[in-house]
């Protein structure tokens, strides 16, 4: 799995216990999933449709740096399903698993439209391919 992004838990993402708010961290995962999928499909059009079990094994807290990483499980034909790991990034500690991210891909009308994608590419690739 790779992390790509790192977020840094300020006062604001806290709850009454003075611990992550896990409302914020699932906002932090549904941006990360979508931006991933964009990346990966090469389409700003794209929304969240499923979001499996979550499962909370630990907490932040102020300070913390969290990561987030997602690896691609299954490609359909209008959707990339995601696979969701957020962890304490100086500790590694697991935060939070999420098994299934459904992302679907749209067309301008807002339906769903097949991305004919099959695999993971990386935008160094891609630009390779180019040149």
């Amino acid at each position: 799995m790779r992390f790509h992004t790192r977020k840094w838990v300020k006062p604001q993402d806290l709850n009454a216990n003075k611990t992550l708010f896990g409302g914020a961290l699932l906002a932090w995962i549904d941006e990360e999933a979508a931006l991933y999928t964009i990346i990966q499909l090469e389409n700003k059009n794209v929304v969240t449709k499923f979001m499996s079990e979550i499962n909370f094994m630990s907490s932040a807290r102020e300070g913390d740096i969290v990561e987030i990483g997602m690896v691609v499980v299954e490609f359909g034909r209008s959707s990339l399903v995601l696979k969701c790991e957020a962890r304490n990034k100086m500790t590694r500690e697991t935060i939070l698993t999420v098994d299934r991210i459904v992302m679907v891909n749209l067309d301008e009308n807002g339906r769903p439209k097949a991305h004919g994608k099959s695999e993971i590419e990386f935008v160094k690739d891609r630009l390779q391919k180019e040149d």
